[in-house]
Order: structure tokens, then sequence, then C-alpha cells
């Protein structure tokens, strides 16, 4: 696939001042030539997984989210680590998009990032969430992998990522993240 391409972010996190939404906010900056990025709608439109309710039809926020997914080139997940796993509005978000008929991430390009106050980064969330994305069939970026530890110390509190270095290697993986959507 040549020409331009289109990802959308899918953030972990609830909070909108948290140092994953700035990292999301600074990837439109950070993308290389010929690339777009947008947020999908917030995983808190999602309600809770529930069979019951999900016979009776697939909530708006679902639908739309899923349907983003399918058209974008790729998606980029953004989150926090909780409790050495994935927040667990991400993985109700992901169970309730895994539901979907024409299933959204089966075959589509995904690369994560995480930011943390600790010094691995949210690495332990990467680890599950990859597993989760396995039994989706999504294709996963193996490297770079993005992983802030020490965020306070990168991300300003305007929320802008500070470290240069931390701005250089994100938007390294973006490149690489756009040539394994090309593939």
């Amino acid at each position: 696939m040549s020409g331009p391409l289109h990802f959308v972010t899918l953030v972990g996190s609830l909070r909108q001042a948290s140092y994953n939404h700035a990292l999301a906010r600074a990837l439109p900056g950070l993308a290389p030539e010929g690339v777009t990025m947008s947020e999908l709608g917030s995983i808190r439109d999602i309600p809770l997984y529930d069979q019951d309710e999900n016979a009776k039809g697939f909530p708006a926020a679902v639908t739309t989210m899923g349907e983003a997914i399918r058209q974008a080139d790729g998606v980029v997940i953004v989150s926090p680590e909780y409790n050495y796993s994935m927040p667990g509005v991400l993985k109700n978000a992901l169970d309730w998009l895994s539901r979907l008929p024409n299933q959204p991430f089966a075959g589509k390009p995904v690369a994560i990032q995480s930011a943390s106050m600790g010094p691995f980064g949210g690495a332990r969330m990467q680890y599950h969430l990859r597993q989760t994305l396995v039994f989706l069939d999504a294709r996963v970026l193996n490297k770079p992998e993005v992983m802030v530890g020490l965020a306070q110390t990168k991300i300003d509190e305007a929320g802008r990522i500070a470290d240069k270095g931390t701005s250089d290697f994100i938007a390294g993986q973006l490149k690489a993240f756009a040539d394994f959507a090309r593939r």
C-alpha cells in the first residue's frame, strides 16, 4: 500500500489529563509525512459488557468505534498500566469490539504505546494487551516499543512532551508503523 495513511488512536485512560492522553494528543504532530491521525471516541461511552445486553444489539459507541477502526489503516493503542495489566475499561472496550461482525481488528496493523510514572513505562500492560490482540487477529508492530517510564519527567504540566528524546523515539515508532502498515 502506498500513498497517504490514516491511523486512529484508542486511549485506555479515562482521565483527560493523563500522561497517556498527552501522548495520544501529541501523535498527529509526530506522525511522518503522509500520515494523519485522529483519536477514537472515549471508551467511557462503552457500557460494561453484558451478553444479555449484547443480545439486544450493540451500543452505538461500539459500532461507531468498530467502523472507524475498520476504515483506518492502523490503530495506535495508548494506555496506562493498572495492577500489572491493562485497565479494565480498555479490556471492556476490546471485549465489545471483539464481538462485532466483520471483526475490526482482524488483520489490522496495531502499535502500542504506554506511559507511567514508574520506571517500566507500562511494559506489563503491553504484554497482556498483546495477548488479547493475538485473539483478535491483529497485526501488532513488535519494535520499536514505546514505553515512557518516569512520564512525570518527560511530559510537562500542560500535557506536552517536553523531552526531545521521547518525542524523537515516538516519531521513529510512528515511521516504523507507517512502513509496517504499508506491507
